[in-house]
């Protein structure tokens, strides 16, 4: 089974990508990941998108496209997909058909998972983690038991992603709706596109992709 995962950042694609790997043994293709997995590696691609980010350039859609096809040729035929990040456009999509068609694949499922954009903003600004072990903690949903020392590991340095405020937020949600959403009619029209609210409970949000991979 091959899915694609989609939803702005901070909508809980990583989360439940790697639950789905713990729970079907499915593998999670993450084009960042992979990206830097190509770049240390020194594969041809790899070396092709060294060069260009080396230069302060963008990857093109070719280059991401060759590392997903390299990933997809270390899986043996029966080990199901889960992309995350990728595809972001009309092209990628269209990259995306050719490379699965030419290893006899198949995209089964496109899983969106739907956010409240105030309600994410809320969700992305108060999370912190613990600079030490990584532990993940929240201003108003998951605070240290004891305050200032977390709960796994005792250390009492915190740190926040420089990143994780509202006007970055809001814009890569503004990027999200211009650039990934319209992908969703090409799968609409294949009748292969489901909704989940991304805003429940993590449990909820599981069971319910679960639900839609079983039918």
């Amino acid at each position: 089974m091959n899915i694609i995962l989609l939803g702005p950042p901070g909508a809980g694609k990583g989360t439940q990508a790697q639950r789905l790997v713990a729970a079907l043994g499915m593998v999670q293709l993450s084009t960042g990941d992979m990206l830097r997995a190509a770049v240390k590696a020194g594969t041809p691609v790899g070396l092709k998108a060294k060069a260009v980010m080396d230069a302060g350039e963008l990857v093109s859609d070719e280059i991401v496209s060759g590392i997903i096809g390299e990933a997809l040729d270390q899986l043996a035929p029966d080990v199901g997909v889960i992309f995350d990040g990728y595809p972001r456009t009309a092209a990628q999509a269209e990259s995306l058909d050719a490379l699965l068609g030419a290893r006899n694949r198949q995209l089964d499922h496109v899983i969106e998972l739907a956010v409240d954009e105030d309600a994410l903003v809320d969700r992305i600004t108060g999370r912190f983690t613990c600079a030490s072990c990584g532990e993940g903690y929240h201003d108003r949903y998951k605070t240290p038991k004891v305050e200032g020392v977390c709960d796994r590991c005792g250390s009492t340095e915190f740190k926040r992603r420089p990143d994780d405020n509202e006007e970055t937020v809001r814009t890569r949600m503004a990027e999200y709706r211009a650039k990934t959403a319209p992908i969703l009619p090409i799968y609409e029209e294949r009748n292969i596109v489901s909704r989940v609210d991304g805003m429940a409970d993590i449990d909820e949000v599981s069971n319910a992709i679960v639900t839609i991979l079983d039918r």
